[in-house]
């Protein structure tokens, strides 16, 4: 059977709510008392119930984590760097896979909120109309990973990708490449259309090279459709001769692409990507790639839903985080 707060108090010969000034950390008990009840409570096993403390608390310890894939290696990285803050300040984590679905993300919430959460981390690729009104009308505190709210008007942990971006394509065209091509995910989704393409472009023009629309692929960003849009670029008549990335996975198709075509990467075409996961060091050549830290936007993004649960000073609520680009073998 299960042990309650009653069988504790009964068998320490004390009040119910002695019990519960012991597990809340109450300090207004005497130290024998507090020592026996303790006692007690490793003798029987008692595991708190974390809702039942958070109705007298109003707080339950836990916080809901809403990312797209957890088998995805960006988001597994992710979510490590949340769960290890979440511990370190003793909040229990409650995971959701989302699939990058509206409605399944609007729905999460909810349940979220049904879970009695105090706070909640979410990481989405595009955070629509919808999902932001929901965030913004939502009672407890929520911060993004890694995902941009274009208002502004939500708590958020990225780092500046537009500049990022740009430091990529200006690293190929350093080398002396003016046939570069962009490679990407769903332009829908705000990180690639709006800062990542948006840079490849301002990068060419203040290099005074002439924009091809031909050069711009955008389709899921998975590996087999980086296998597929090698295939597109090379039947262009002037292939490229460097691509810039949208995610590592996607790059490793186009290598992979590349090299079943007789062509070498980076003899033949550079590649730079964009994320530096695992994957970048396990792929032959190894990925030249813009670090986006995934374990740290998760750390901080964490660390930053503490502040906001405790009422804590906040400096910025929007925090940018380093970046560099690691340089490798796929590119010269």
């Amino acid at each position: 059977m299960t042990v309650t707060i009653y069988d504790v108090a009964r068998e320490a010969n004390v009040s119910m709510a002695t019990v519960s000034r012991v597990v809340n950390g109450n300090q207004n008990v005497k130290p024998a008392t507090r020592k026996k009840v303790l006692e007690v409570i490793e003798r029987l096993e008692y595991r708190p119930n974390a809702v039942a403390r958070g109705l007298a608390s109003k707080k339950t310890t836990s916080v809901g984590v809403i990312i797209p894939d957890i088998s995805n290696n960006l988001n597994a990285e992710l979510a490590r760097g949340i769960e290890d803050i979440a511990t370190m300040y003793r909040y229990n984590i409650i995971l959701a896979n989302s699939d990058q679905n509206e409605e399944k993300e609007l729905s999460l919430l909810d349940t979220m909120l049904g879970k009695q959460v105090d706070g909640i981390v979410m990481m989405s690729e595009e955070v629509t109309d919808s999902i932001q009104r929901a965030i913004e009308t939502c009672p407890v505190p929520i911060v993004l990973a890694g995902s941009i709210c274009e208002t502004e008007e939500i708590a958020s942990v990225n780092i500046d990708y537009y500049t990022a971006a740009k430091e990529a394509v200006q690293l190929l065209i350093s080398n002396g490449h003016s046939r570069i091509a962009f490679v990407s995910g769903p332009l829908q989704y705000t990180v690639n259309g709006q800062h990542k393409l948006t840079a490849y472009k301002d990068t060419l023009a203040q290099a005074n090279i002439e924009i091809n629309e031909a050069l711009i692929v955008a389709g899921d960003g998975s590996y087999d459709d980086g296998l597929e849009t090698w295939a597109t670029l090379a039947a262009l008549d002037v292939p490229p001769t460097a691509i810039f990335v949208g995610n590592d996975e996607l790059a490793i198709g186009l290598v992979h692409g590349i090299q079943d075509s007789g062509k070498t990467v980076p003899g033949d075409v550079e590649i730079i990507s964009f994320e530096n996961s695992k994957l970048a060091r396990m792929v032959r050549p190894q990925l030249t790639s813009v670090v986006l830290p995934l374990y740290d936007i998760g750390a901080v993004a964490m660390r930053l839903l503490t502040k906001f649960m405790n009422k804590e000073e906040i400096d910025e609520k929007h925090v940018i985080l380093p970046h560099r680009v690691e340089q490798r073998d796929s590119s010269k």
